[in-house]
């Protein structure tokens, strides 16, 4: 529990008719809406995220985090790149999506994230011509004519940027609009680019459309990888995700993997690419540049 949130509780907790006044105070200092100290404390937060997320897009403060994605059998090279947004504070801290990204989602900040995100993206491919790199989207990017205008600007530019783009999209958001999402995917093949479902296996709606969606790959949700070697539960459930996977003849991906067990388990059973920090957390360091720069000065 937060400090802010325990001050409250505390104030509530003493005795006495200070008590009571305490609270009346508290209570007409609560933002409108707010029915409880606890629900301020967290309104409170989340307004002060807002905030910070709206002045890193106000300056330009965004970037993204690169993560490998790496084959499963030998010679176990880089697949492919996810990059992470990231926006940073008024000190210059970087902070995480999951730290602002559930606040900011459905709101115009989210999409202008959306933005932001595929932008970097783009231009880390046009920059670095042997990388492919995912970037995660939605179906609300589909609709937003900033998000529309930066890609098509990048696939005017140069044909064949999007054989390195592949667009990751959660089964949560694909459902909410099947629709559009299937007819956006249509007129992306000819671009090239490869669409990934993001969280698989974390809801149960999806498997049944797949013959109706475009996917050329599914992640597979990471509380099903972590600690699978000593899980026979969920050792079933990936045997399952994957025997579907390949049913329908799409690149498997495991998220979040974190030990070698888990490792050599899920290569066992087919799974085609590995992604977690046994291979390397997030870095805003792209990490192609670095390898460029050892070599160079090897």
């Amino acid at each position: 529990m937060r400090e802010a949130e325990r001050g409250l509780i505390r104030v509530f907790d003493s005795q006495g008719d200070n008590r009571v006044k305490k609270g009346r105070q508290i209570k007409a200092d609560m933002p409108e809406g707010a029915d409880n100290p606890l629900n301020a404390a967290v309104a409170g937060r989340d307004r002060s995220t807002l905030d910070m997320v709206a002045e890193a897009i106000k300056h330009d403060q965004t970037m993204l985090a690169y993560q490998p994605v790496m084959q499963a059998l030998p010679p176990h090279q880089v697949a492919f790149y996810e990059g992470y947004i990231r926006v940073l504070d008024e000190t210059g801290r970087v902070i995480p999506a999951r730290d602002f990204m559930p606040v900011v989602e459905n709101t115009e900040m989210g999409r202008e994230l959306d933005c932001l995100a595929l932008q970097h993206g783009l231009k880390a491919l046009s920059q670095s011509p042997d990388v492919r790199l995912s970037i995660n989207m939605s179906a609300r990017s589909i609709g937003y004519r900033r998000w529309g205008k930066v890609l098509k600007k990048h696939l005017e530019k140069d044909s064949l940027l999007g054989e390195r783009l592949v667009l990751e999209i959660t089964e949560e958001s694909a459902m909410a609009a099947p629709e559009i999402v299937i007819d956006f995917m249509d007129q992306m093949q000819e671009h090239g680019i490869a669409f990934a479902l993001d969280n698989f296996g974390a809801g149960t709606s999806m498997i049944k459309h797949f013959r109706q969606f475009f996917f050329d790959a599914v992640k597979i949700d990471g509380q099903f990888v972590r600690g699978v070697h000593a899980n026979h539960d969920n050792q079933a459930v990936l045997r399952a995700l994957v025997g579907v996977g390949k049913q329908f003849d799409m690149l498997i991906v495991a998220e979040s993997v974190e030990s070698q067990q888990d490792a050599e388990f899920l290569v066992s059973i087919g799974v085609d690419c590995l992604q977690g920090y046994l291979y390397g957390a997030p870095s805003v360091r792209a990490p192609w540049i670095e390898e460029l720069k050892e070599r160079t000065r090897a």
